[in-house]
């Protein structure tokens, strides 16, 4: 059985809902041949692999993992995190422009913007080009990107540093398994994609929420 909880302001409630059946920064150059996915939604498979339909992402859950759903105080979707034994694994899809290379802007914003934390962060060339690792005090960070068309996807693991290696495949065994759903409306670039959640999982998060 799968379990999903819902974290607001460092508040985390699990719920069982049912079984899920449907060194410094240095630009590197693209190394390695990308796999077939993450897929855009024209070109999903037609595979009988479990995903979980989150509106614009539809994520792989692996076996015995949980979910945790991120909230923001409008009471909107800000993130599904996948809770996995080595590690918590994040996807989110932004829109992007038709020339691609978003993620390879993000990269060094990223960079930054983690070393402004006091992070140590190293880039990688991987499956889908650049990726970042960083490592902030006992919490190691895997950040993998892949450019489709008119999307970003963005994925990141967080675990601990011993078991970084192995969190950083999970992160992209996942990305590489998704399908994202841009649709067809024109929006700024960055704009993340909509999350929306199945409504069974909606239904019991709502029950979860105090009475007014």
């Amino acid at each position: 059985m799968a379990l999903f909880g819902r974290g607001r302001r460092g508040r985390d409630e699990d719920v069982e809902v049912g079984a899920i059946t449907d060194e410094d920064d240095v630009d590197l150059p693209v190394a390695v041949e990308a796999p077939d996915g993450p897929y855009d939604e024209a070109d999903a498979p037609d595979d009988d692999f479990p995903r979980l339909d989150l509106g614009s992402v539809r994520v792989p859950v692996p076996d015995g993992a949980q979910l945790q759903v991120e909230m923001d105080p409008s009471g909107s979707v800000r993130a599904v995190h996948v809770l996995t034994p080595v590690g918590q694994v994040t996807l989110n899809a932004y829109a992007a422009p038709r020339s691609g290379g978003l993620w390879r802007e993000v990269c060094g914003e990223l960079a930054e913007q983690l070393r402004g934390d006091g992070a140590t962060v190293r880039s990688h060339a991987g499956d889908w080009g650049q990726e970042l690792s960083a490592s902030l005090g006992e919490m190691s960070l895997r950040f993998v990107g892949v450019d489709g068309p008119r999307w970003m996807l963005r994925g990141v693991v967080a675990g601990p540093p011993e078991l970084a290696d192995t969190s950083a495949a999970a992160l992209r065994e996942l990305v590489r398994n998704s399908v994202v759903v841009r649709g067809q409306q024109p929006m700024p670039v960055r704009t993340p994609l909509q999350i929306d959640l199945p409504k069974a999982i909606a239904e019991h998060i709502a029950a979860q929420q105090p009475a007014e």
